[in-house]
């Protein structure tokens, strides 16, 4: 990602956390992490990497409540951001944290078969 993009994304990321955070209060949502930022080549589409603290709601409902406000997300960045083109917002589950909990349970249990 080129720096222009990198302070872009950077800059999403913080005023999308902090739009949660303050401005949006649906209990469907719950606490929301923003973990990553992507941004297209032509500054089209912002892809938002979230993760859930609630897990008793359910990733699929939270996600679906949190995707409700892209377009409101969207606007109100178009008012805070300087840049020509104002990129959609979508938000999607962040798995890293399951992907590496698996492969640490997989080295864990290679360990202990290697012990015994």
């Amino acid at each position: 990602m080129a720096i222009r993009q990198q302070r872009i994304a950077q800059v999403i990321l913080k005023e999308v956390s902090e739009m949660i955070q303050f401005e949006i209060k649906d209990p469907d949502i719950g606490f929301v992490t923003i973990m990553d930022v992507e941004m297209t080549n032509d500054y089209s589409l912002a892809k938002l990497y979230v993760t859930f603290l609630d897990k008793e709601k359910g990733a699929d409902l939270q996600l679906k409540a949190l995707n409700g406000y892209a377009k409101q997300i969207r606007g109100a960045l178009g008012k805070k951001l300087m840049i020509r083109k104002i990129p959609e917002i979508k938000f999607l589950v962040d798995s890293t944290f399951e992907q590496g909990k698996k492969i640490d349970d997989i080295i864990d249990l290679l360990q202990k078969q290697r012990q015994n």
